[in-house]
């Protein structure tokens, strides 16, 4: 099983969870998180003071799939948190070595 985490921009949060039910990938955790990469940070002026905004919004998408699955889900992604320009954001793919359905006990795959 993998584990995928991409970091969006919020806005495309919609397009990338249709995205992935079309993909056939259901469940999904979606966190509202801050950082910045090669984007930094921007300057904005409130009540005539500028200043920095380092940290920029983005969101935070976690994945359990089984290995199979993980070039759609990429591809999904991909396809359906693109805009073109800086700030786009990564996904992250990790090795997931046991899961287990707290309700039911059932692990791995089944748990899925």
């Amino acid at each position: 099983m993998k584990k995928v985490e991409a970091i969006i921009k919020p806005f495309k949060l919609d397009d990338v969870r249709e995205a992935l039910s079309q993909a056939g990938i259901t469940g999904m955790t979606a966190i509202e998180v801050k950082g910045f990469g090669r984007q930094k940070g921007h300057t904005e002026l409130y009540r005539g003071a500028e200043y920095v905004v380092d940290f920029l919004p983005k969101v935070k998408i976690e994945i359990v799939i089984a290995d199979e699955q993980q070039e759609l889900c990429v591809e999904a992604i991909t396809k359906s948190a693109r805009t073109g320009k800086i700030g786009d954001g990564k996904i992250f793919i990790s090795d997931v070595a046991r899961v287990v359905r707290i309700r039911t006990g059932e692990e791995d795959e089944a748990a899925v």
